[in-house]
């Protein structure tokens, strides 16, 4: 298969119509050595967002927009890691060859979830600058901020009610569990991933079916478990930075976001590796086709839930709920509202419609690495309205250390990608104890 100019999955616009027998699989299935010079680069960019980021800490509330940022460059980080625990969970429950392809790179995101923990340690340091359960620990700083104006009534009164789950000492235990549990989880399907490639039967029919059910017997209860945590998490790191917000859709919302965002990075890992073996002869037109439709079918999912929500609590205007969209609608605050539509679901869903685009490489390299530019977009729609301040912070013009928004969460997730490349280099690219490698292994027929 070429890999110059293509149109339909192959070079020129023609298609290949050579059909001589099925392909054979590679010597050497290792991770090709491009992945340190990509890694190295990524450190390179970490370094330079870093220095950049310091710049901004001593910028009118630089330090306040950097910890707004940081926590937008963990969220992305956590959508790549624990999504790729969730999306590898839902590739062996639902089984099918295009999991196949991204299997190794999902496995190298869940293999990076003790970093993302990590990282929510400064969080924790600094979170009193981020939530008012922080802030206001107990009830007589509750009152005593409500007396000085620092909280209205009605907050006052969500953070007493609220105070048994959103409180230090609660959000510390419920994220050590997070992590605690999903990082079993990924540990569980890494170590079988190994020993099912080991497995003296490699390759019969009985132990094809008995990893299988064994990997569906933890990826199913796995999922609805993962479900239930990310929940939790999207509530206490995210939702709570409005501690009157209410939202039942929230962690479904995040979980349906997380999948655009890994499957955006899991396809462009993908193709940029099919210009090198292993990766180059097991990536077919087809398997990137069957990739595009599954990415075009949760950009569909993602704008029917967040629709849904804002049509739902529009069409209610109860005062408790109406004022988290006026925030996130007036002033400057449009247009970034705007953006957000058009970028993070107007422009994928328009694009991913089309088969052609769905086979060319170039134009999918291209096209998600503008979704995950999306889903930070949209993420900083979601943090930063919930601040007093933030009517304010959409412009330059004296307020310079807004631009920490574009450098720290670049450097965040540069670290992270760095780590992840690390991660998808120690592996093999293709697990071989499955049916579905001989079959990816056949000529394509002409479309």
């Amino acid at each position: 298969m070429s890999f110059g100019h293509e149109h339909n999955g192959e070079a020129g616009g023609q298609h290949d119509h050579s059909h001589h027998g099925p392909r054979v699989l590679p010597a050497s299935l290792a991770a090709p050595e491009i992945l340190s010079a990509w890694r190295t680069r990524a450190l390179i960019i970490f370094a330079v967002a870093t220095i950049l980021s310091i710049f901004f800490a001593f910028t009118h509330e630089g330090k306040n927009h950097i910890l707004r940022a940081y926590l937008l460059g963990y969220m992305i980080c956590f959508s790549f890691a624990g999504g790729g625990l969730a999306m590898l969970m839902l590739q062996y429950v639902s089984g099918g060859k295009w999991g196949l392809l991204l299997r190794r790179p999902l496995e190298a995101m869940t293999r990076t979830i003790w970093l993302v923990g990590l990282m929510f340690v400064p969080i924790i340091f600094l979170w009193k600058h981020l939530y008012q359960w922080a802030a206001f620990p107990t009830a007589g700083a509750v009152a005593q901020a409500l007396a000085n104006h620092a909280v209205t009534l009605e907050q006052a009164m969500t953070l007493d009610a609220k105070r048994a789950m959103l409180n230090p000492a609660a959000a510390i235990f419920q994220t050590f569990v997070i992590f605690a549990i999903i990082g079993t989880f990924a540990f569980l399907l890494n170590k079988w991933s190994l020993q099912r490639d080991a497995d003296p039967e490699r390759g019969t029919e009985p132990s094809f079916d008995r990893w299988r059910v064994k990997f569906e017997n933890l990826s199913g209860i796995g999922i609805l478990i993962y479900v239930i945590l990310l929940t939790d998490g999207a509530v206490v790191w995210i939702k709570s930075l409005d501690i009157t917000w209410y939202s039942s859709i929230w962690g479904l919302q995040f979980l349906v976001g997380q999948g655009y965002a890994v499957l955006a990075l899991g396809i462009l890992t993908v193709i940029l590796l099919s210009r090198f073996e292993p990766m180059k002869t097991m990536l077919r037109a087809t398997e990137q086709h069957d990739l595009g439709k599954l990415a075009f079918a949760f950009v569909m999912l993602n704008i029917y839930l967040c629709f849904a929500e804002f049509l739902i609590i529009w069409s209610g205007n109860v005062p408790d709920e109406i004022p988290w969209y006026l925030n996130r609608i007036h002033g400057g605050w449009w247009y970034v509202c705007s953006a957000d539509f058009i970028c993070h679901w107007l422009i994928p869903f328009c694009l991913l419609l089309s088969r052609d685009l769905k086979r060319n490489k170039q134009k999918m390299i291209w096209l998600t690495c503008f979704m995950i530019f999306a889903r930070c977009l949209d993420m900083f729609w979601l943090i930063e309205p919930n601040f007093a301040d933030a009517a304010g912070n959409l412009h330059i013009a004296g307020n310079i250390g807004i631009l920490a928004y574009i450098t720290v969460p670049v450097a965040v997730i540069s670290l992270w990608a760095a780590y992840y490349m690390t991660q998808l280099q120690a592996r093999p690219l293709l697990n071989v104890n499955d049916p579905h490698v001989e079959e990816m292994l056949e000529p394509e027929h002409a479309h």
